[in-house]
């Protein structure tokens, strides 16, 4: 088997491939005046898997290959976040992910032996729809996060989580169900803000 194919399977694969393509994609991001000027955005933009219809990444960003990220729609992340995508990873729509969270889909044998062959191995990493992921978060390899999930700042997720939850933790466990009193809650905050809008504020497109 070809090491694309074994890492896909599961398997144990060499990590040695030639990614200067999307290391020089994140290096000049890194590096871009980036609320002026989004040409490096773009640029990194075109060496991933799949982007929705906005996807907005805050410098600094790094990731492993680029093309095993498949992104929905509406996608944001703050500084810092890095995905190690030797294997796919899969975000849904609305994500929002907070500074400095790290979203490991590969990871190296338990036995320090094995280890010492260089050797790795790749679990395909799942996030649902309607996610926020708290700042310093992980998100180990093979986890599967359900839709409408929130993930606690500082968690260190190992195991799936269900969907309409809030999880924190390490290791990251529900803790307790998102319902319908929430959504009301919610619902009552952005009326009252709409009814009285801060005009002063500077708009967006």
């Amino acid at each position: 088997m070809k090491d694309q194919e074994r890492m896909l399977a599961g398997k144990l694969f060499s990590p040695v491939y030639d990614n200067s393509k999307i290391r020089s994609a994140c290096k000049q991001f890194n590096e871009s005046e980036f609320w002026h000027d989004q040409s490096a955005l773009h640029t990194l933009q075109e060496l991933m898997g799949k982007n929705g219809k906005f996807w907005h990444v805050t410098p600094q960003f790094y990731c492993d290959r680029g093309y095993n990220i498949f992104c929905g729609e509406n996608f944001y992340a703050n500084t810092g976040l890095v995905i190690l995508d030797d294997a796919p990873v899969n975000i849904g729509n609305n994500v929002m992910i907070g500074p400095q969270v790290g979203i490991y889909a590969v990871g190296h044998p338990i036995t320090g032996e094995t280890r010492q062959s260089g050797l790795e191995y790749g679990k395909t990493i799942n996030i649902g729809n309607d996610v926020w992921i708290g700042g310093h978060a992980v998100i180990n390899p093979g986890v599967t996060i359900g839709d409408d999930v929130v993930i606690g700042s500082g968690s260190v997720v190992v195991k799936d989580i269900p969907s309409h939850t809030v999880a924190v933790g390490n290791p990251c466990r529900p803790v307790r169900q998102i319902t319908d009193a929430d959504r009301q809650y919610w619902a009552a905050q952005v009326a009252d803000f709409e009814q009285d809008p801060d005009t002063s504020a500077p708009k967006f497109d």
